[in-house]
């Protein structure tokens, strides 16, 4: 693993810390959190797992739409 300097300005490190602290986790993993999700070039383990058969509410029913309106051709 390589460890990397970062400089942030007064206001960001408050909110990274702050950030971190609400989710439980360290600032080292905070912000390698973010960087991973930046450069991800493919889905998220287990994402298609947690979307599909995600819907648990009434079943989405499309509606009639109609017919098309006919315009004058150019």
């Amino acid at each position: 693993m390589v460890e990397l300097h970062l400089t942030f300005p007064s206001d960001v490190e408050t909110q990274i810390h702050q950030r971190a602290e609400a989710r439980g986790v360290s600032v080292d993993r905070y912000v390698t959190d973010l960087v991973l999700r930046d450069i991800q070039t493919d889905w998220p383990p287990g994402y298609f797992e947690r979307v599909i058969g995600g819907w648990k509410d009434e079943e989405i029913e499309r509606p009639d739409q109609g017919t098309l309106e006919r315009r004058a051709e150019l």
